[in-house]
């Protein structure tokens, strides 16, 4: 199985992503949204933005 965005609905019935590991492990799920379209655009903006997005530690480590 290779990494995989999934759209569903939650028992609200709004539209969430989710985001799937090589081995079946939710690594995040989005908030919900009333329009599929806008899961739609939270991938669009996940694949965009993510790549070069900052990490902020905030463990103080």
């Amino acid at each position: 199985m290779a990494y995989k965005f999934e759209i569903y609905k939650d028992k609200a019935g709004e539209f969430r992503v989710r985001f799937r590991a090589a081995n079946g492990e939710v690594m995040f799920s989005t908030e919900g949204y009333k329009a599929k379209s806008s899961a739609k655009n939270a991938i669009e903006s996940i694949l965009k933005n993510g790549p070069g997005a900052e990490i902020d530690d905030q463990t103080g480590a």
